[in-house]
């Protein structure tokens, strides 16, 4: 291990450890991200590790590694400001809620997600080419996939009560033949494109090539994608929102205790394959069911 693994490592310990401590001491639920540290960031990193054994990946080439990672760190601070904080809760306040807020919401959450950063990466002369060329075999890919999909899908039906809430909306048979695909493929670009493509593709990437360490890049983008939904959180959420509270210092820790380790999940899966669709695809998994209710309310006739 390297003195960045090791340098980094230990903070991400710290940070989770005193964001779990803290949720204990002011009374929040600390018992999740004991969840999300033991599934996510060890088990289904492990079973990552086993579905992807063999596989041979090269990191992705930064030329500027420092100036593209500064200049990233600047857009993700107002990112967060502006867009989270802001930005959607005035989108959602001007457009009344139903199907043309939701597409409105996506529309912009595209330009946001993939279009402007892709455009402050041409700006600094770097390729995007790499960030969507898998480097995992066609067959690791569908059976790292599968495994990790439906492990995910039977972990959420256990534990989560989407399939109360879905049960509750009592659809029929055919509505759920058509409303589970559309929700997966909704889900996956409403959210596992958007954040994947941001967080995994472009930050991953270059924080790796800066720090010289895929480890060490895995851990530091984790922490700022638990960071980074703060504003959004403290700002647009409230009473029965998973994470929610007046005490702004109690939000930061909730998203660094439960966001930061799933992170690391998908950040790993993402350096040992170098595979974007991937990494969308898991976190479509990973927000299907949670998702399948309100799709339904939405888009069902």
């Amino acid at each position: 291990m390297s003195k960045h693994d090791f340098v980094g490592t230990l903070t991400f310990l710290v940070l989770w450890g005193g964001s779990t401590a803290y949720l204990g001491a002011t009374g929040a639920d600390w018992t999740f991200p004991l969840v999300a540290l033991g599934i996510f960031a060890v088990g289904l990193s492990a079973v990552a590790w086993l579905t992807t054994r063999g596989a041979k990946t090269t990191p992705i080439a930064v030329a500027r590694p420092a100036l593209e990672s500064g200049a990233l760190l600047v857009y993700l601070a107002l990112y967060a400001i502006f867009f989270l904080g802001y930005g959607m809760g005035a989108l959602r306040e001007e457009i009344p809620a139903g199907r043309t807020q939701e597409v409105a919401v996506l529309s912009v959450k595209l330009l946001v997600h993939v279009v402007l950063p892709a455009l402050l990466l041409l700006a600094l002369g770097a390729r995007l080419k790499p960030l969507f060329v898998s480097q995992l075999p066609g067959r690791q890919f569908w059976l790292t996939f599968v495994v990790l999909g439906a492990i995910i899908t039977a972990l959420l039906a256990v534990v989560s009560p989407s399939l109360q809430e879905v049960g509750a909306l009592e659809p029929s048979v055919a509505t759920l033949a058509w409303a589970v695909p559309a929700t997966f493929v909704w889900i996956a670009v409403e959210a596992g494109l958007n954040e994947e493509f941001l967080f995994r593709a472009v930050l991953q990437t270059r924080l790796a090539a800066w720090f010289k360490s895929e480890w060490t890049g895995i851990v530091v983008t984790s922490v700022i994608f638990g960071l980074g939904h703060v504003p959004g959180l403290f700002l647009r959420g409230g009473p029965g929102v998973d994470g929610w509270s007046t005490d702004p210092w109690q939000v930061i820790a909730f998203t660094v205790a439960t966001l930061a380790p799933i992170s690391v999940f998908v950040g790993f899966l993402y350096a040992r394959t170098k595979s974007l669709l991937l990494c969308v695809l898991i976190h479509a998994s990973v927000d299907l069911l949670p998702t399948l209710a309100e799709f339904l309310k939405t888009w069902a006739p």
